[in-house]
Parts: C-alpha cells; sequence; structure tokens
C-alpha cells in the first residue's frame, strides 16, 4: 500500500465541533408527539476540515489545520482533541466576535433522531485574514500538499484562497478543493476540485445524470478554475475523474452497508490528497479514496479509518471473481470484520459446530442465534478436527462443502474454519458479543464462556429440536430397508 506517513498536508477551512449523543427509544413523550431517547453514550469529535485531518493523522499522515475558533467551550473542546490526536497540529486563530461551529445529533437505534446547529456565517475580518496568511506562510513550504475544505461557514474568503493558491503555487504544492461555492472559479488555480453530482449540476446549470453528461460538466468547470482535474462524487454510482488532458475515469461504489454518510467527502478528500502527495497517478489515488469511503460509511458517526481497514479494502477490491460475495473467510479477515461492526454498535453472535450433514435441527439453531444478535458468525470444525471428535469415518462432507451450505444462508454472515478440537483460541480472538450453544449444555461447560463474559458478554443456550443430528441421519442411512434381505 502506498505510503503515508511522510507526507504532511496543510488542512484550511470550516472547523466546527461534531458533538454525538447515542440512546435507545422506549416511548413517545406524553408532553407532544416526539420520541423520548434515553442517553447511553455521548461523543466530541473534530469536524468539518477538523475531519479531514483527523483521517489523514488516522492514515499516519501528518496534518496541519488552519482554521477559526471561537473564544468559546465548543472551541476549547477542538483545540483538546486536536492536542490529543497524534499527528495532528493546531495552527488555527481564535476570534471572540465569530462563535465556534457546532453539530449536535442524537442517535437512537443506528438512526438519526435530530441534528442541531450552532453557527453563523461571517466571514473573517481583514485582521483575521492576516492571521490566516501568516498561519500559511509558516507551515506551507515544504508541505507535500494543501486541502481547502469549504463548508461555507466564511473561513474560505477570497483573500485567504488567493493566498493560499499563490503560495502553493510558488512552493509547487498541489492543492486539492472540496468546493461550496457555485462558482468554481471562486478556486482558480485548484489541482483538484471534488464536487458531488449536485455541486457540479449547480456549478454548470449542466445535467450529470449520464457518465458523458458527469464529464461534460466536469470539463467546464475545469475550464473556469483553471484546475488540473475534477474528481465528481456520485453517492451509489461511484466516482468519475476528468482530468486537462482529456482522460476520464469512473470507478463504481464499493458496495456495502450503509449505515452513516457523515463525513465521506472529508475521507475522500484526505485520501486523494495523501496518495497523490505521495506520488499515485490520479486514477490511483482516486481508486484508494474510493476504497476508503466505503469503508467509513459502514460507521456511525462522523468516522474516519486507519491503514489496517484501508489495506483489507484494497484487497478485497482485487480478490478473484470467484471469491467475491464469499462469506467462507480467513480468521483474520473476519477479525477486521468483527471489529468493524463493533465499531457500528452492532451485537456479533458466534457458535461453533461440526455441521456435517446440514439438518433441521441445525438450521433451526442457527435461526434463534441470529434473532439475539445482528450478525452471526459459524465456526466449523476442519476436517482433520472432525475426525478426532467423531472418528475416522468423519466427516461425511468436506469442509469446503460443509462451508459452501451454511453460507448459504441468509441468517450467517460469516462462516470461518478452525483446526483445534475446540474454538477456544478463535473465540479468544474474534471477542463476539455472545456465544451460543445447545441447550443440552450448561453455561459453564461452554468453551469461550469466561472470555466472552469477561468481556461483559452473554452465553445463549438455544432449544434443540428433538431427534434430529448426523449421527442419527447416518445410522439411518445404514440400516437395512424394512422386510428386505439380511
Amino acid at each position: 500500500m502506498i505510503d503515508f506517513d511522510s507526507q504532511r498536508i496543510i488542512c484550511v477551512g470550516d472547523i466546527m465541533l461534531d458533538r454525538f449523543f447515542y440512546g435507545r427509544i422506549d416511548r413517545i413523550s406524553p408532553e407532544a408527539p416526539v420520541p423520548v431517547v434515553r442517553m447511553t453514550e455521548s461523543r466530541q469529535m473534530l469536524g468539518g476540515v477538523g475531519n479531514v485531518a483527523r483521517n489523514i493523522a488516522s492514515l499516519g499522515g501528518h496534518a496541519v489545520v488552519v482554521a477559526q475558533l471561537g473564544q468559546d467551550h465548543a472551541g476549547r473542546e477542538l483545540r483538546g482533541l486536536m492536542a490529543g490526536t497524534p499527528n495532528i497540529v493546531d495552527a488555527c486563530i481564535t476570534s471572540d466576535s465569530i462563535p465556534t461551529t457546532c453539530k449536535t445529533r442524537v442517535i437512537a437505534a443506528h438512526q438519526h433522531v435530530v441534528r442541531i446547529d450552532e453557527e453563523t456565517s461571517a466571514a473573517l475580518t481583514p485582521a483575521m485574514e492576516q492571521q490566516v496568511m501568516a498561519a500559511l506562510d509558516r507551515h506551507l513550504p515544504g508541505a507535500s500538499g494543501v486541502i481547502l475544505s469549504d463548508y461555507a461557514k466564511g473561513m474560505l474568503t477570497p483573500a485567504v484562497v488567493g493566498h493560499a493558491m499563490a503560495l502553493a503555487r510558488r512552493h509547487q504544492v498541489p492543492v486539492f478543493v472540496d468546493p461550496k461555492q457555485a462558482d468554481m472559479a471562486y478556486y482558480r488555480g485548484a489541482t483538484v476540485i471534488t464536487p458531488n453530482a449536485k455541486e457540479l449540476a449547480t456549478a454548470t446549470g449542466m445535467p450529470v445524470g449520464t457518465d458523458a453528461e458527469v464529464a461534460a460538466a466536469a470539463q467546464q468547470v475545469m475550464r473556469a478554475a483553471e484546475a488540473a482535474a475534477v474528481l465528481v462524487t456520485r453517492s451509489e454510482r461511484g466516482m468519475t475523474l476528468v482530468e486537462a488532458n482529456g482522460a476520464v475515469h469512473a470507478v463504481p461504489a464499493v458496495a456495502r452497508e450503509v449505515f452513516d454518510v457523515s463525513g465521506a467527502g472529508d475521507t475522500v478528500i484526505a485520501v486523494l490528497a495523501l496518495s497523490r502527495s505521495a506520488g499515485a497517478p490520479l486514477a490511483q489515488a482516486m481508486g484508494v479514496a474510493n476504497a476508503a469511503a466505503g469503508v467509513v460509511v459502514g460507521k456511525l458517526g462522523t468516522a474516519t479509518l486507519d491503514r489496517q481497514e484501508l489495506a483489507a479494502a484494497l484487497e478485497a477490491l482485487v480478490r478473484p471473481t470467484a471469491e467475491e460475495g464469499s462469506k467462507f473467510i480467513s480468521l483474520e479477515a473476519a477479525s477486521q470484520a468483527i471489529a468493524g461492526w463493533k465499531r457500528q454498535g452492532l451485537r456479533v453472535g458466534f457458535t461453533n459446530g461440526c455441521f456435517d450433514i446440514l439438518h433441521r435441527g441445525h438450521v433451526t439453531l442457527l435461526r434463534a442465534a441470529r434473532q439475539h444478535c445482528d450478525r452471526l458468525v459459524v465456526a466449523l470444525n476442519t476436517d482433520a478436527s472432525v475426525s478426532r471428535l467423531k472418528g475416522p469415518t468423519r466427516p461425511i462432507n468436506p469442509l469446503e462443502d460443509r462451508a459452501a451450505v451454511i453460507e448459504a444462508l441468509q441468517c450467517v454472515d460469516i462462516v470461518l474454519g478452525f483446526g483445534e478440537d475446540t474454538p477456544f483460541e478463535v473465540i479468544g480472538q474474534l471477542r463476539p458479543n455472545v456465544l451460543f450453544k445447545g441447550a443440552d449444555y450448561r453455561a459453564d461447560q461452554v468453551v469461550g464462556a469466561d472470555i466472552v463474559q469477561a468481556d461483559g458478554g452473554e452465553v445463549v443456550l438455544l432449544p434443540l429440536v428433538p431427534d434430529r443430528s448426523t449421527t442419527a441421519i447416518i445410522a439411518r442411512s445404514q440400516r437395512p430397508p424394512a422386510g428386505g434381505a439380511a
């Protein structure tokens, strides 16, 4: 993967404090027809250009944040968050007349209930502009790239944008712009501008429904802004990159379950700038940014990703077609997937067994398990492990066949194999929230119960279907037919 460690990106733009309050809804308020959210957790995060910097830092790069903070509690919180994040340098100015932008989101059952915005759109005063320009003069020389993150909150005035562009041009530093202005000439001289499809349509007055229409509109923006390239983000249609030399590149969206698109644009421009500054061609940088966006939209809140998650996402894109969509994966891949699910607040369940000849009892147990969790992992004994447990005539079906049948069940999300006699080591690595076993066990007999319970999880014993087992099926198959010859 591209090495981001030596890249230093100057992040200029509107910063905001993102507050998230998580809870659950149990009832409707008696005072008004609105839900009552019982709070369980709260988080404060760097938002806006701060989230761009967080993405850069989480991938190993170095970010310098040049933004305006208010002389208020939210501003102090943001300074604390930047100070507590490795690889982020706080180069912000402070104003006693313009408050810090703050966005508060209330989330219940993975759904946004309401968002409260505290903000003004007052532009910087000339004195503040001079302070910003002085910060750029100090930090931009020697940088790998510059990002202008425009949220239309007043930070990126014409004077600030013009100074950043001129300084970057003088030091031969590429500039990447996440735009908000309808007139893209506002960002004249940018290396890459990254509008979404709606912003592109607004800026040009042109249709953007087809690939050809997007390319034509992007070329108009490129000419108006004298930019080297335009990268259009198109939601479920992926991304389209149009370069000044006439080259057009497109990548489809990475298919993932979308939980929250908050901050996805921040991730795209952060990864694009890191990749291009590290020497990747723009088309390759777009592909890396697209993979990164596919990861963060699967997380709740203003999210980032780390290098391991990005590497896994890129690896998934180059797997052979025959493996695409397979639930039968390695222990390492399962561990990464489960960690991601947990970050989304999902409850991960685990069960294991030989599952040699799939029968009604197996299916009933797996369906019941899935009702107790959001994601279900099934670990299968390898063939050698089954032979040690069941005897030399077993298994009837090899691991690959057993896995193919189990992964075809809609209630199962991951299938993996393990070669030990018990799944103790697997459970220790995966750390599921809930462990399932049949009711013929006691909780203290379930392998891995102590691991799960020590993490605050639980063991659930599920009822079995009477007289249903692989052993009984094999015995019946070997029994001579009634009335037949001995």
